[in-house]
């Protein structure tokens, strides 16, 4: 609606008031004797160019501030999500991901975000929106605002573990209902998503994506009351055919050419994220701090890429006439034909090329950048390469610049359909080269190629990427293209940095542990009792309920060591934080009197005898994951000797590691496991050290080797070489 109300105020009526004409030909609307109405037609125009700025500026401006309010109100639906989803399922608890707030301010505020004419997709969203539903399905209770959600209680799935699997299957099912590719969203939330993987897993995301291809399938063909389907509704990128029969759309020797595409993606990826790195650290220091600063901000980026938008097709100032000969061209192609854009043309009869790739939904221009025939064998050119040019280095200037405000967005789109620019300008000056001959591919394959090119060189993504383009086409032709295509861009951008999402996980300061074990510990021998935190804070398994108080109050730890003195502190267990604050407040323990020879022995001393009333725990379980605080505790002084016996509810298994193990060994057993804390003992299995995942990042193994080098020389009265 937006598009049509802009080219509706470009169009000017001629003095009869009868015929459409461009802008352009106003000028020429008089005879020799109307230097008058030539002026009058020049202030009309002026005036119809200034009024369609304007509505197109408010237009953006105001959904763009829209989009904003929405973030202003959770900060956590900014961007695409996929940085934050790729944490939470690497074990890290990140507030508010996962709400159904979230959720609802991620839909609406991306909505509004496309509709701001910013150079955004929806597609990282999406991936994020799948997993917070994924993760309401898996608790089946909840509140919002206030009020009780409840719809079910599934106790088997109220656990870490449990929502972690389900967050990965939402994953998937948002990159399957945003490019209709449910096979490449399972690998999506294998290859960037899940740290851990497991059979059962891979059938749940599997599922998962089936039924929401099925629905979105379903959806799509309301308007032929399920029959039989259109098939430019079973691609996303509509249907990719062999344009000489039987043979591919490129010949064996292009597969270089690809390849070298692939590097050239590779490094416009690494140059985007370079740029888009230091400018997110100039944001975090100089806008982030406030939230009235990035709604000011946003406006600001929506006037600049608004009046960029509209500058463009005017620099163009350029009108190409519209195929004429297509009786041999697919529906496809003729509905594409029919999207391209007059602007300041002749409508029906003319299109401004750089406007048809501006002033439309960027699917459409993604489409057109990859259908439209041209294969160098005749002069005929839908999109000139001055155009693709001008289109594309301000675009991806543009999504540079944009990614990182306060709006709900996805670079998928933005990536695609600049690398789509990128690749059919290379397929423009080969035939250019080759004297439109025929000897190259056809644009749209050079287009196909460029976008994939850009895509991974910024994502750095291989399987997923490659299966979802193929799904997305629909052409098995493509298969090997794709993945040198890919392996190329990523080979290339990995030479200057990392993908644009491990880049801003980094800046957050986010602990997130790498799918590889750091350098640092391949080139040397370090052991968990080198990197261990040795000040660790037990107790026992029955302890006085002041003791776990104090504790609790002094430290923020998430989980504390039950240790047995009798026995010389071997392990007994391990108690979580959020039990501990349940049972207080619960008041879930015996009277001080009840074992006062207890001070000088051990749970040995116990047997089989509770002391404390039992908190059942199909409870604790209803409690997940909103349990109380040690702020909501009232502890008064009667209370503090009373005894509270933790056996029944300490985990007598917890993961633990001796403190000779290796790093390697320590580091993967804590990543795939999405662990927390892992408990350090020694050969007598006494805890001597606890390890988080903040003492396996590359920075805190690095100082731990440089320690243990300084002590180990002093200790033998050495220095430095």
């Amino acid at each position: 609606m937006k598009y049509k109300h802009v080219n509706a105020l470009l169009e000017v009526k001629n003095n009869a008031g009868d015929e459409i004409v461009a802008a352009d030909d106003m000028y020429d609307m008089f005879d020799a004797d109307g230097e008058g109405e030539n002026e009058d037609f020049a202030d009309e125009g002026e005036v119809k160019h200034g009024s369609a700025f304007l509505v197109f500026l408010g237009y953006n401006v105001v959904f763009a501030g829209i989009a904003a309010l929405f973030v202003y109100l959770e900060p956590v639906a900014a961007g695409s999500g996929i940085p934050e989803i790729k944490c939470f399922l690497n074990g890290i608890d990140l507030p508010g991901v996962v709400r159904v707030r979230t959720l609802f301010c991620k839909v609406i505020g991306v909505t509004f975000s496309v509709a701001a004419g910013l150079p955004v997709g929806k597609e990282g969203p999406m991936v994020h929106s799948g997993a917070v539903v994924a993760s309401g399905i898996s608790q089946g209770t909840g509140s919002i605002w206030g009020v009780d959600t409840s719809f079910s209680k599934f106790d088997d799935f109220r656990n870490d573990r449990e929502k972690r699997d389900f967050v990965a299957c939402g994953a998937a099912a948002g990159v399957c209902s945003a490019f209709g590719a449910p096979i490449g969203g399972v690998l999506f939330s294998l290859e960037e998503g899940a740290s851990y993987w497991s059979t059962k897993l891979t059938w749940r995301a599997f599922f998962c994506a089936m039924i929401t291809l099925g629905t979105l399938f379903t959806v799509r063909n309301v308007d032929t009351f399920w029959g039989q389907a259109d098939v430019e509704k079973l691609f996303s990128f509509g249907e990719f055919n062999s344009l000489t029969g039987e043979a591919s759309n490129f010949s064996i020797w292009e597969l270089f050419l690809f390849i070298i595409i692939g590097c050239l993606g590779g490094l416009i990826g690494a140059v985007f994220n370079a740029a888009n790195e230091n400018l997110t650290i100039w944001r975090m220091q100089h806008v982030n701090h406030s939230r009235l600063k990035r709604v000011v901000e946003v406006l600001l980026c929506s006037v600049g890429v608004s009046t960029i938008s509209f500058v463009m097709p005017l620099l163009w100032n350029r009108c190409t006439e519209l195929p004429s000969d297509m009786q041999d061209w697919t529906n496809q192609e003729k509905n594409l034909v029919e999207a391209l854009v007059p602007f300041r043309c002749e409508a029906g009869k003319e299109y401004n090329e750089v406007a048809s790739l501006i002033f439309t939904d960027s699917d459409t221009a993604i489409k057109q950048l990859f259908h439209f025939r041209e294969a160098g064998e005749d002069d005929s050119s839908t999109f000139s390469s001055a155009a693709l040019f001008l289109f594309f280095l301000p675009y991806i200037s543009m999504a540079t610049i944009v990614y990182g405000i306060a709006v709900p967005s996805g670079l998928f789109v933005p990536s695609l359909l600049s690398g789509a620019a990128f690749g059919r300008l290379c397929g423009h000056l080969l035939h250019k080269l080759d004297h439109t001959s025929g000897t190259f591919a056809d644009s749209g394959t050079y287009a196909l190629m460029g976008a994939a090119a850009v895509l991974g060189g910024m994502a750095r993504m291989t399987i997923s990427l490659t299966v979802i383009l193929l799904e997305a086409t629909g052409d098995m032709q493509y298969v090997l293209p794709l993945m040198l295509t890919l392996m190329a861009a990523r080979f290339t951008g990995n030479v200057f940095n990392e993908g644009l999402y491990d880049i801003h996980i980094k800046l957050k300061d986010i602990p997130f542990l790498e799918a590889e074990v750091p350098t640092i510990v391949e080139k040397h021998e370090i052991v968990a009792g080198q990197v261990m935190n040795t000040e660790v804070k037990c107790i026992r398994p029955v302890e006085r309920a002041g003791v776990v108080y104090d504790l609790l109050r002094s430290c923020s730890h998430g989980t504390f060591p039950i240790v047995d003195t009798s026995s010389g502190g071997t392990l007994y267990g391990t108690a979580s934080r959020a039990m501990l604050c349940t049972l207080l407040q619960k008041r879930a323990f015996g009277d001080s009197s009840v074992l006062p020879e207890y001070e000088g022995g051990g749970a040995q001393r116990l047997g089989p005898r509770r002391l404390s009333p039992l908190v059942q725990w199909d409870y604790l379980e209803r409690l997940y994951p909103k349990y109380p605080d040690i702020g909501d505790v009232d502890m008064i002084d009667d209370d503090r000797k009373c005894w509270l016996d933790l056996r029944p509810y300490a985990n007598t298994a917890p993961y633990t590691v001796n403190e000779t193990a290796s790093i390697q060994r320590t580091y993967r057993l804590f990543r795939t496991l999405g662990l927390r804390h892992l408990c350090v003992v020694n050969h007598y299995n006494q805890v001597v050290g606890m390890l988080t995942r903040k003492d396996l990042l590359p920075e805190s193994l690095t100082d731990s080797f440089i320690r243990g080098r300084h002590a180990h020389i002093s200790a033998n009265g050495g220095t430095f070489a």
